[in-house]
Order: structure tokens, then C-alpha cells, then sequence
């Protein structure tokens, strides 16, 4: 419930994704991801695009011809217009025929590059995303990220298939008219003039206005969407705490407002192609009127071409002008109908740039993991082969030598502090050891710096002073990825994917084989469960693990560490979600786990940790004890109080 309730909050667009406007430089960015690896088929789409527009407007070219046929067919008769006639019919067809093939051209290679791009964009972002460090998702809400795979993508995916051509093509065809107007009448050029300029200002008024309210509409409806998530989410809460109606009153304040939002968006977005269309129609009239005058009062007409022409032939002029003028300002209406959807289009693809800049996370590591042997010497030497061995490759710059350190799992911490922000210590001046086949125990208050210590371990996050050494190697040397595979770690939240249980075991180590998958199952005793569910193994897992019992779920968690069989375990909290009973069996379980093994531990019950070989206590980021179970209940301090006034830390 509470991820929902993150979610959408606080001006936020798409589930949770800011609605800014878009940072200057994003369509130069655009357009050069977009003709990266596209530079054919947009070379192709253009010359369509090119050809597409130019033929498009012939008509009106055309029409001058035949009323100058007609005209001649009047006085000289039919018999010697009739070639011409054939003539122009046969161009004519050959013209729109051309443009038939190449809006359908258009139209197939468009779909082509905007799913490829946008496949293009998706693995960028994901890409971009494993890159990152657990820093940005601890500190940017699911939501937001989510966003940038479905609704930026979407405004991206509109902006690419129809904005940008149809705004390339509305461009060609203008130009075009602007030059045949201005090769027919002067005149009749300036009066389109005066009623582009109207166009132009209405445009901008109210198609402002529109791009304004559709992206309070977006972030209106991110609100009432998460709201959503948030109650279904939380139904049996809502439900236990008798708060349908609050929750309806709440609901009608987030759907009134997206209504106000949605109908003043759609309001001004409705109204202005009827508007545009109106003063076209306006246009066309003052053209006829104007073009009806200059014939009556005999004004020659001026034109590009230098022509002259008589009263008919300035007639002709007229009627072919009026055509062209309603495909003139048809293509400014398409241009001003464009706007709501380049302004989220860009908005979203600034988001999507802005995710793709951030820091990757930092590795500076060159101390690798690799498989070795170690003879009965003791001397380590690396091989590919399965020996069950692992060892630290540890390359030194300054002589070019490598020497070998066995991988046994001793983690020392010596002074360490931390903040998640400069400003606000969380851990300080820890210092710790622990030994190969060790457990050691955290307990404490939350907020007291337990989980923390462990992500500082698996480096999710860099100490600000002191040291944290594995098997007597700074931990800042070794690769990330190489450390993390060492680690086994199960989070009191646990993780299921979409796939099979098998293969949510398997997610432990991708080259484990069934059986030993199963052998693990066995020894966090969920074999049993498993072999109850429907398809035993092969039960398709959803919802992350929607159709198991939370503590079902975490002990699939603990089977796919003891899967990993990594030298070093974490647990988290590990048992929070299983009964008594349960808890005692996986206790068995994670002791025979924890043979050989360096383990850590963070509990509320103390009925866990008694067996450990240290338990530390941890209060506002410092260790104040520390101690085997017996000795610090013979201290009577901070443990002694836990212990004998509750089983589990509120």
C-alpha cells in the first residue's frame, strides 16, 4: 500500500513522473537519436513525405489548365482541345497515382522506424537503468521510472509517427502553395496573408492555452491513478477501518479536479479547428469577393511570373486561387492541431533524457573473483573448471604482479562512518570482525543503522570515512559485480518474478541444475510446500507471488540463497513472515546454510539470534554492546532490557 500511495503524489505526471516542460536542446537530441540509426529509412519517408505533399497540391494546377482547356474547347470547339484533355487526364491520373503509392509508402516505412526507435529508446532506458546505482531507486519513486516505459514512450511514439511528418508535410505542401500563389496573384497572396496572420494568433492563444491544460491533466490524472492503486491496494485496511466513505470523498476531490482539468484541455483543443476552420471559410469568401472586385474594376494582376492576363484569363486565376486557398489554410489547421502532442511528446522525451543522463554507478574495482586449486601447499593457481574453490585475482599496478587470496569470507569494518546525505551520520565509528564460519547479529531500534551496515558490505552505497576489508582486501578494490556474487542475501521483502519456481530458485545462480535447486528448496524446508502447489516445480509464479503465502514467498527468498552458496550470508529479517513452527525448521535449516559460512543477521526476535557468536546492539548508528547471548544477558544492559521485557523490538 504504500508504494501506491507514492505513487502519482505531488504534482507528478504518469504514475508519479514529473509533467515539466521540455529542457532546450531535447528535439536537437531527438532528431539525432532518431536519424542515428535510422538515416535510410527516413531518407526514404522523406522523399515519400516530399513527393506526397508536392503532388497533393496539383490539383489546383491542374485545374487551371482544364479551365483554360474549357475556355479554348468554347471558342474554337472540342475537336481542338480534345488531345490536350486526354493529356492532362492521363498526367493527372499518373500525378495521383504517385501520391496514392507514396502516402502508402509513407505510411509502411513510418511504422517501421517508429517501432524501431522506439525499441531503439526502450533498451536504452533499460540498459541505462542496470546501471545505475540502488541510490536512484531508493530515492526515485517506482512510478516515476515506470513512466518512462509506458507514458513518455507513448507522447515519444506519437511525437515521431505523427507530429514530426505531419508537421514536415504540412511545411512542403505550404511552401508549395506559397509559390504557386505567388506565381498567380499578388493580390490574392496578400489577402491569404492577413488571414494566416489571424490563424497564426488564434493558434497561439488558444492552442497554448490547450498544451497548458493537458499537462495539468496528466499529472490530475497520475494523481487519481495512484490514489486508485494506493485503495486497491489497501482495500482490507479501507475495509477494517470502516473507511469506504473518506475514501469516496477523497476519490471525488481528485475526479473533480481531473474533470476540470480533462474539459478545460479538451475545451480549448475542440474549439480551435472548428475556429480555424471557420476563418478558412471566411478567407475563401474574402478571396472570392476581392478576386470579383479586381476583375470589375479592372485592376491588372501582378504576379511572379510577370504575366499579364485579361479580365477572363484573371478569372480563371480566381476560381483555381480558391482551392489552393482551403488547402493552404488546411495545412496551418493540421500544423496548429499538432501542438498538444509535440508539447508532451518533448516533455516526455526530456524525461526519458533525463533518466538516460543520470551518474551510472561508480566502479573503480579491479580485484576480480575466479575459480581456482589450491594444492596441498596451500599455493592458488586459476582455472576455469568447477573445483568448488574461489579466490581473489589480485593484480598490483605498480611491479605487474597478481597474487592470489583465498575467498574465505572474513569481513573486518574499522571506524566506519556513513550518511545516505552528507549532512546526517547514520553510522558512526563502527568497527567489527567477523570470521569464517561466524554469525554475527544485529539488534536494535529501527532507524539504529542494522540494514545499513549490510548495504554498505555489498557496496550499495560508499562509506565516508573509515575502512571495510574482505578476506584483508579493501572492499573499494574488488569489482561490484564480483563482491555481490560472493554475497548471499535475504531481504525481509522479498522478490518473485514472473516464471516458474524452479526458475525463482534458479534466480540464485543461473547455471544451477535442478537438483541442486531442489537440494536448496529442501534446506530452507520449502520442498514440502512446493511439491503441494499445483505444478510442484513448474507452478507459474505471477504478481510476485501473488497466489503464495508471504511466507511462502520468503522461504522461496532463503531457497534461492542457499542456492547461490555464497561464502558470505545476509538475512534481513529473514523469518519475519513465517509462524513458530516454520521458524524453528528454517532455523535448522540456515544453521546447516551457515556451516563454513560468514553470516550476518538482522532480527526483531531475539529468540533467533541466541545461537550467534556475536550480537551487537545498535542505537543511533553506534555499537553500545556487544557479545554472545550469554554474556551480554549478564551484563543487564540495552540486550538485558530487550530480551526480559519482550521477544520483538517495536
Amino acid at each position: 500500500m504504500a508504494r501506491g500511495m507514492n505513487m502519482g503524489r505531488g504534482g507528478k505526471g504518469p504514475h508519479g513522473r514529473p509533467m515539466q516542460k521540455a529542457k532546450k536542446g531535447t528535439l536537437p537530441r531527438l532528431l539525432k537519436m532518431l536519424f542515428s540509426k535510422n538515416k535510410k529509412s527516413i531518407f526514404a519517408i522523406s522523399i515519400c513525405i516530399v513527393l506526397a505533399s508536392v503532388t497533393g497540391v496539383a490539383s489546383s494546377v491542374f485545374l487551371e489548365h482544364l479551365l483554360r482547356l474549357i475556355n479554348k474547347g468554347v471558342e474554337s470547339g472540342l475537336d481542338a482541345v480534345w488531345g490536350s484533355l486526354l493529356t492532362l487526364f492521363v498526367v493527372m491520373g499518373t500525378v495521383y497515382l504517385t501520391s496514392i503509392v507514396c502516402n502508402f509508402l509513407q505510411t509502411r516505412f513510418l511504422a517501421t522506424l517508429t517501432q524501431k526507435f522506439l525499441h531503439q529508446v526502450r533498451s536504452s532506458v533499460f540498459n541505462k537503468m542496470q546501471s545505475l546505482p540502488i541510490k536512484f531507486f531508493d530515492t526515485n519513486l517506482t512510478g516515476n521510472i515506470m513512466s518512462s516505459y509506458t507514458n513518455d514512450t507513448d507522447a515519444l511514439r506519437q511525437l515521431v509517427s505523427q507530429s514530426i511528418p505531419h508537421l514536415f508535410s504540412a511545411g512542403i505542401s505550404i511552401t508549395t502553395l506559397l509559390v504557386i500563389m505567388f506565381s498567380k496573384s499578388l493580390w490574392l497572396s496578400f489577402v491569404m496573408f492577413l488571414g494566416v496572420f489571424s490563424m497564426t494568433f488564434v493558434t497561439k492563444k488558444i492552442g497554448g492555452n490547450s498544451a497548458k491544460y493537458f499537462v495539468r491533466q496528466q499529472k490530475s490524472l497520475a494523481e487519481e491513478e495512484g490514489f486508485i492503486q494506493e485503495m486497491i491496494q489497501g482495500q482490507k485496511v479501507v475495509k477494517v477501518f470502516c473507511h469506504e466513505e473518506q475514501a469516496k470523498i477523497d476519490f471525488d476531490k481528485k475526479n473533480n479536479q481531473l474533470c476540470h482539468d480533462a474539459t478545460s484541455a479538451h475545451t480549448f483543443a475542440n474549439i480551435l479547428m472548428p475556429i480555424m476552420g471557420n476563418i478558412g471559410n471566411i478567407l475563401y469568401v474574402l478571396l472570392a469577393f476581392v478576386g470579383g472586385l479586381l476583375v470589375a474594376l479592372n485592376v491588372p494582376n501582378l504576379s511572379f511570373s510577370g504575366l499579364e492576363y485579361n479580365s477572363t484569363e484573371f478569372l480563371i486565376i480566381i476560381i483555381s486561387f480558391l482551392p489552393i486557398s482551403k488547402q493552404f489554410t488546411g495545412n496551418v489547421s493540421q500544423c496548429s492541431q499538432q501542438i498538444n502532442s509535440i508539447v508532451m511528446g518533448l516533455a516526455g522525451a526530456s524525461r526519458l533524457f533525463e533518466l538516460m543522463d543520470q551518474e551510472p554507478e561508480v566502479d573503480e574495482g579491479y580485484v576480480t573473483l575466479v575459480r581456482c586449486n589450491i594444492d596441498k601447499d596451500g599455493v592458488i593457481t586459476e582455472t576455469e573448471e568447477r573445483t568448488g574453490h574461489w579466490a581473489w585475482k589480485h593484480p598490483h599496478k605498480a611491479d605487474g604482479t597478481v597474487t592470489y587470496t583465498e575467498l574465505k569470507g572474513n569481513i573486518e569494518m574499522f571506524n566506519v562512518d556513513f550518511g545516505y546525505v552528507p549532512e546526517r551520520i547514520v553510522l558512526k565509528d563502527v568497527t567489527l570482525y567477523a570470521k569464517q564460519g561466524q554469525k554475527i547479529a544485529f539488534v536494535g531500534a529501527t532507524g539504529a543503522g542494522k540494514t545499513t551496515i549490510t548495504n554498505l558490505i555489498n557496496r550499495f552505497y560508499d562509506i565516508a570515512d573509515g575502512k571495510i576489508r574482505y578476506d584483508g582486501i579493501n572492499i573499494n578494490k574488488i569489482k561490484k559485480a564480483d563482491l555481490r556474487r560472493s554475497l548471499g542475501i535475504v531481504l525481509q521483502d522479498t522478490n518473485l518474478f514472473t516464471g516458474t519456481v524452479m526458475e525463482n530458485i534458479r534466480y540464485g545462480r543461473l547455471t544451477a541444475t535442478d537438483e541442486e535447486c531442489i537440494e536448496a528448496a529442501k534446506l530452507a524446508y520449502a520442498h514440502d510446500f512446493i511439491t503441494r502447489l499445483p505444478n510442484g516445480y513448474n507452478t507459474l509464479l505471477t504478481a510476485d507471488g501473488a497466489n503464495l503465502s508471504q511466507g511462502q514467498r520468503q522461504l522461496l527468498s532463503i531457497a534461492r540463497a542457499a542456492v547461490k552458496d555464497a561464502p558470505v550470508m545476509i538475512l534481513d529479517e529473514a523469518t519475519s513472515s513465517i509462524d513458530t513452527r516454520t521458524e524453528a525448521l528454517v532455523q535448522k535449516g540456515t544453521d546447516r546454510l551457515m556451516e563454513g559460512r560468514t553470516v550476518f543477521v538482522i532480527a526483531h526476535r531475539l529468540s533467533t539470534i541466541q545461537n550467534a557468536n556475536v550480537i551487537m546492539v545498535l542505537e543511533k548508528g553506534e555499537i553500545i554492546e556487544r557479545g554472545s547471548h550469554e554474556e551480554l544477558i549478564a551484563k543487564k544492559g540495552k540486550y538485558y532490557q530487550l530480551y526480559t521485557g519482550a521477544f520483538e523490538l517495536e
